[in-house]
């Protein structure tokens, strides 16, 4: 017989990363969890993964499916966590035996973005960068999609957790912008420093960008039942579409799909 944790005062363990969009994602998954069953106890988990920890190279280049999920999986797996979340668009389409998702939660915008420079400050489209303005992004995918659209600019990898990209955009003066993913940059309330949202026209999102994911054991009957309760199935239903399709073509960090 399974307990039902909304009768007891157990703590209930969430693995995260470290950076402040992941822990401001976690956090969002457990007010939403409270806002069904205010008596439930959460204690948040900060693991840090391979993606995060190798800095210095392009995503294709330090290679595998599970850079920013693995290390995160491994606590799962081995029980020192109960569940964990995810940007979606990070966790491969194949999960490790024993681990499901449990919940989607529903999607915020998927668009790509762009931050800008602020000496370009007025500008709202990329064809209104000079000749030669360097956009940061470490992304296959969009480098492919940008390039042919844009064949004025130049691309250069960048690095690093939403903060520190900010960071080195405004301080660096090495890039004139940087592509990022819009729901990341909304969640912390930082829509201000978007000059330019990314339209189907000029490049299609990642699949199940701006989607997230919570991870647990598949044979966790009660975490099951408790984040069947954030669910949110027609986003489940349009990224299984989209993680389908890519799973077909072996996509990753190193194909530009």
């Amino acid at each position: 017989m399974t307990e039902d944790r909304s009768s007891t005062s157990s703590t209930i363990n969430v693995g995260s990363r470290c950076s402040e969009l992941a822990l401001c994602q976690t956090n969002l998954v457990i007010k939403r969890l409270k806002e069904h069953d205010p008596q439930l106890n959460f204690n948040v988990v900060k693991i840090s993964t391979k993606g995060d920890q190798i800095l210095d190279k392009a995503l294709n280049k330090i290679g595998g499916k599970s850079l920013f999920t693995k290390e995160l999986e491994v606590a799962l797996d081995q029980g020192q966590v109960d569940f964990v979340v995810h940007s979606l668009k990070d966790l491969p389409t194949t999960l490790p035996p024993g681990l499901t998702i449990g919940a989607v939660i529903k999607r915020h915008d998927p668009r790509d973005c762009v931050v800008l420079h602020s000496k370009h400050r007025a500008v709202t489209r990329l064809s209104a960068l000079p000749a030669g303005s360097v956009l940061g992004t470490s992304s296959l995918r969009r480098i492919a999609q940008l390039a042919r659209h844009y064949p004025h600019l130049q691309f250069e990898n960048i690095r690093g957790n939403l903060n520190t990209r900010l960071r080195k955009l405004d301080d660096d003066n090495k890039y004139d912008g940087i592509v990022l993913a819009a729901a990341g940059i909304e969640r912390l309330g930082w829509k201000d420093r978007v000059n330019v949202y990314l339209e189907k026209h000029d490049m299609m999102y990642a699949v199940s960008q701006g989607a997230m994911a919570v991870e647990c054991r598949d044979n966790d009957v009660d975490t099951i039942s408790m984040l069947s309760e954030i669910h949110d199935q027609h986003t489940a239903l349009r990224v299984t579409a989209e993680r389908v399709f890519m799973k077909e073509l072996d996509g990753g960090c190193s194909v530009p799909l």
